[in-house]
């Protein structure tokens, strides 16, 4: 039985790992049979203790004994890394080593630059469902030589298990479970099949699940009829029992999530020198409402949104990916990934306080409200083809070329339901739109990229990369006010827009010892970078009217440029008393240029990027393993990041004055030099163990686990400009299962005690109280999951 052989082995563990060529997992996966930990850092199978590169790896045992379901629960057990769960409706904020300026928000991202996430060899910012997943790689700090792509604070790599040419096998889940605060129980289930259709050349394996959560948002303030309706109808001090049956309902659990699955690969091995790897994946998820509250707006509770309509959110993705690996005669092993992505994202949410804040004099009609719906698409097409050496030798190299293209649409309307348009002397018009934009952008990016190592002793290697890279960036857009009697559709008018252009280039240096075969040190110096891109807001057609409400982006806030970081960090990685204790330490210092930060159009004040500013993040990371005891394991990590700005940034950051106060005057602040960057903990870690006791044909295996996220603060300069510092909080899991080799089945816990916490805010606290009268609802507070208990099983065929 396997279960114990690498028992958290990749969890929290410091090791080097790199794109993989077919050739080296399955050296890999031969070599762990052993029980040795071998990671493929250098695009080759190497024992861990050999591999001086920085990174965090959660194995396949520990993603199943923790359930850990996507990307959002990684943060518990990877040093350095800070994950806000803002739920179902976009993948999170994820911050590695503190790289982050922009504000928190309660709804989180759905695309991120500044790191990168792989689907094998396809570079993608998307929570596919970790079904099948042999490991997840967490590269900390800049990874521009070898990855490039969006990899300024490190990358994300999610490697699956591949095809097996000899042998059928699969695997059934189910997982029942219920969460406090809710009224539904959820499940899960998935399935995971491997078929050899031709021995020895050519195998398909899928992995499928269909994922429910039940959800614990109730939104208790949804208008009955839009426009009709009341939204505050007894005032702004509560809702009575006759005023909320006349003009309210509520709708339970809003926060659920629906998500549909799979991934298919189909392998062809026309010899062992030549094989190319099919995938196919999928994924659907839906959700109707934000997992934040409302602050207590109307007498709304911990787990209550005072939102006027639900916010439903419909994301999927297709991935289409081929992958060719070749032995080139022993020289060299050649590794060509073709991919090609579509990601669409699709939502709707309150926009009433938006719309009042703009002072057009809506709040004269009681029952005004507003919702706004966007449809985002982004469309990837990438190649890579590298030469990794096998002639064996003292020096070894990396050789290789990247391209990447990415196409964004994204159309944006914002509605009126039943407005009194002649009243208000404005232009009806039958789908009720007061604003639309669309913007079309794309994105090229070339690279070429080198790496060579050189073991000058048996003990000691030196290796050195570079990348040189460029791109170029072109936006067009239009935005339209059809209450002024513009055209309803954006596209009916001509568009405008920009072109820019960069390159650069990025390098690393790298240099490892080993005391013993089980104690190394090493040093990194390495550049990253992040290219610059359009905002996605509709370009100003130019000279403006000052007679008209103008929502548009100047020329110099059409495109923002690219950032780049410098990273110096030593570390040890040691194995010690007969490798019964495995520990890691590294220490960090990122220099920040040319900061990719949140900013505002001069016109509209709509969120843009621009540049400004620099940064440095200093911070230790560390995580540990012992194994006192046959069957015991007692695991932890902890981390210290010192994120902050190291000089001023003039009117950059937005707030309203005075504080509120509506109409708001939004006015910006000066980012002062040592302001604390938002979105990162400081300090973080955490605590488990894992005990396996023998029992009849298998073992039952108990894991304890707590983990600690400490503060947060919002946004830069959060004291002065009406931001939070987010309290730090502890949790606690458990489980206790059943395992024997064909089959588990067990108990689990998250959240054990309820814990209330939050994750994340959207806006600030200078944008609340009332507006003309009205209750404003913008601030809102993202909430962490509540205790979730439940029982799982798993069969192996």
């Amino acid at each position: 039985m396997k279960m114990f052989r690498n028992t958290l082995l990749g969890a929290t563990i410091l090791m080097g790992v790199g794109t993989t060529s077919a050739f080296a997992q399955e050296a890999a996966a031969d070599t762990e049979q052993s029980g040795e930990i071998v990671v493929t850092a250098t695009r080759r199978a190497t024992s861990l203790q050999d591999v001086p590169i920085n990174i965090s790896a959660v194995g396949e045992e520990q993603l199943s004994r923790q359930r850990i379901d996507d990307v959002r629960d990684l943060a518990d057990f990877t040093p350095g890394m800070t994950i806000s769960d803002t739920g179902p409706g976009s993948t999170g904020t994820i911050v590695l080593r503190g790289l982050n300026a922009s504000d928190s928000d309660s709804s989180g991202a759905s695309y991120d630059d500044a790191l990168g996430v792989y689907l094998g060899e396809v570079p993608l910012y998307y929570d596919f469902k970790l079904l099948d997943i042999a490991r997840v790689e967490t590269l900390l700090g800049p990874q521009g030589t070898l990855y490039g792509l969006g990899t300024l604070a490190g990358a994300i790599r999610n490697i699956p298990n591949r095809p097996d040419l000899d042998s059928v096998e699969g695997e059934v889940h189910g997982r029942f479970f219920g969460k406090e605060h809710g009224s539904k129980f959820g499940y899960q289930a998935d399935g995971v099949i491997n078929i050899p259709i031709i021995t020895d050349h050519v195998a398909f394996r899928s992995a499928t699940g269909y994922f429910y959560d039940p959800g614990f948002i109730d939104y208790t303030r949804i208008l009955q009829t839009p426009g009709v309706s009341l939204p505050q109808p007894s005032g702004t001090d509560g809702v009575s029992e006759a005023d909320y049956i006349a003009n309210l309902k509520t709708r339970k659990d809003l926060n659920y999530e629906k998500t549909f699955t799979t991934r298919n690969q189909l392998l062809v091995q026309f010899s062992e020198d030549l094989k190319v790897n099919f995938t196919y994946a999928f994924q659907e998820t839906k959700t109707e409402g934000g997992q934040y509250n409302s602050n207590g707006v109307l007498g709304t509770g911990k787990y209550q949104s005072a939102a006027r309509y639900a916010e439903p959110v419909k994301r999927r993705a297709h991935l289409a990916s081929m992958e060719i690996n070749a032995n080139l005669g022993g020289i060299a092993d050649l590794v060509a990934t073709t991919a090609y992505t579509d990601v669409k994202n699709k939502q709707s949410s309150d926009n009433t306080d938006l719309l009042l804040d703009l002072d057009y004099g809506y709040e004269d009609f009681p029952a005004f409200s507003s919702y706004n719906e966007s449809v985002n698409t982004r469309k990837q097409f990438n190649q890579e083809v590298r030469f990794v050496s096998r002639h064996g030798g003292p020096f070894n190299w990396v050789l290789g070329g990247f391209y990447n293209q990415q196409k964004r649409q994204s159309d944006y309307r914002e509605i009126l339901p039943n407005h009194p348009w002649v009243e208000f002397g404005t232009q009806p018009n039958p789908d009720e739109v007061e604003y639309a934009n669309y913007v079309t952008s794309k994105v090229t990016e070339k690279a070429v990229f080198g790496e060579g190592t050189f073991r000058v002793t048996p003990e000691w290697q030196v290796t050195a990369g570079a990348r040189y890279f460029g791109y170029t960036s072109e936006v067009a857009g239009r935005s339209t006010l059809p209450l002024l009697g513009e055209p309803v559709s954006p596209y009916d008018l001509p568009s405008a827009g920009g072109t820019s252009k960069k390159n650069g280039w990025v390098w690393k240096f790298n240099s490892s010892y080993n005391i013993t075969p089980d104690f190394m040190v090493y040093a990194t110096y390495s550049k990253g970078y992040r290219i610059g891109g359009p905002n996605t807001v509709a370009p100003c057609v130019l000279p403006l009217d000052p007679t008209q409400q103008n929502v548009c982006a100047l020329p110099n806030e059409i495109q923002f440029g690219p950032d780049t970081t410098k990273n110096l960090e030593v570390g040890i990685r040691a194995q010690l008393f007969d490798r019964k204790l495995t520990m890691n330490v590294n220490v960090f210092k990122i220099d920040w240029e040319g900061i990719q930060v949140d900013s505002a159009t001069l016109n509209g004040i709509v969120g843009i990027t621009v540049n400004g500013g620099k940064a440095k993040s200093e911070g230790v990371e560390t995580s540990f393993q012992i194994r006192p005891v046959q069957g015991l394991s007692i695991q932890g990590t902890y981390s210290y990041t010192n994120a902050r700005l190291t000089e001023d940034v003039p009117s950059i950051i937005a707030v309203n004055s005075p504080a509120g106060s509506y109409p708001s005057s939004p006015i910006q602040l000066d980012a002062l030099s040592g302001d604390r960057l938002p979105g990162s903990t400081k300090h973080s870690g955490s605590l488990g163990a894992t005990y396996s006791i023998p029992m009849g044909e298998g073992s039952l295996v108990t894991d304890w686990t707590a983990t600690y996220r400490g503060d947060v603060v919002t946004r830069l300069g959060w004291d002065r400009a009406f931001g939070d510092k987010l309290p730090g909080y502890v949790l606690h899991r458990a489980s206790i299962a059943y395992e024997a080799d064909r089959y588990s089945i067990g108990l689990f816990a998250n959240n054990i005690f309820d814990k209330y916490a939050v994750a994340s805010v959207a806006n600030d606290r200078s944008r609340v109280g009332l507006n003309d009268g009205v209750l404003l609802r913008y601030y809102k507070k993202t909430v962490i999951n509540p205790r979730t208990f439940g029982i799982e099983a798993r069969f192996k065929y």
